[in-house]
């Protein structure tokens, strides 16, 4: 049987569209797919560098934040008591209080406790911060002075709380509440140095 040239003309049509069609599933498709399966693990290798890149950095601006610190604790070590040096920070406070015509009604130093989380840890503080709580008659002018001079302590003295009050029985002195922290340097650090 003889094909007409129509018949050769639409067979000839069929195999190309047969072997595009081959060719496209047998080929193309599965690598069209692989294609944008490495595109989606380059945008995530990308990601990840990314993240990398800006925790590099960040280590560098930790590692510069630590050096930073290193240098505040050792001005901060220069700047602490030792328990004789507290010894000698209350013994100026009364002498100053004297000197100023201020009366210390009250005085109470507490140590302040570790939380329970700390005590856990492989290394204590070397510091102990210590609470003062202080209850003065005073004129006003003494004092300015007073805290004028425990500003300018070569040592950290932070002023917690402050309030001044006028009471008809102390008239015309003020009755102070003042609430100060003082850091110590703990004996055990002392003697490892």
């Amino acid at each position: 049987m003889a094909l007409k040239s129509r018949e050769k003309m639409l067979l000839l049509f069929v195999s190309i569209a047969i072997a595009i069609l081959g060719f496209d599933q047998l080929y193309y498709t599965p690598r069209s797919r692989k294609i944008s399966r490495l595109k989606e693990e380059v945008r995530a290798t990308e990601l990840k560098l990314d993240e990398l890149t800006l925790l590099t950095k960040g280590v560098g601006t930790v590692e510069s934040e630590i050096t930073r610190l290193e240098k505040e604790l050792q001005g901060f070590e220069g700047r602490t008591l030792s328990a004789e040096g507290f010894n000698a920070f209350l013994r100026h406070l009364a002498r100053e209080s004297n000197r100023l015509q201020i009366r210390i009604i009250s005085l109470i130093s507490q140590e302040e406790r570790r939380l329970p989380g700390e005590e856990e840890k492989k290394e204590p503080s070397p510091y102990k911060k210590v609470n003062l709580q202080m209850v003065l008659h005073s004129s006003f002018n003494s004092l300015g002075t007073y805290l004028k001079e425990i500003e300018e302590l070569p040592f950290f003295v932070t002023i917690n709380h402050f309030r001044v009050e006028r009471e008809e029985k102390v008239f015309p002195l003020l009755k102070v509440t003042l609430g100060l922290t003082v850091y110590l340097l703990s004996p055990v650090i002392k003697e490892r140095r």
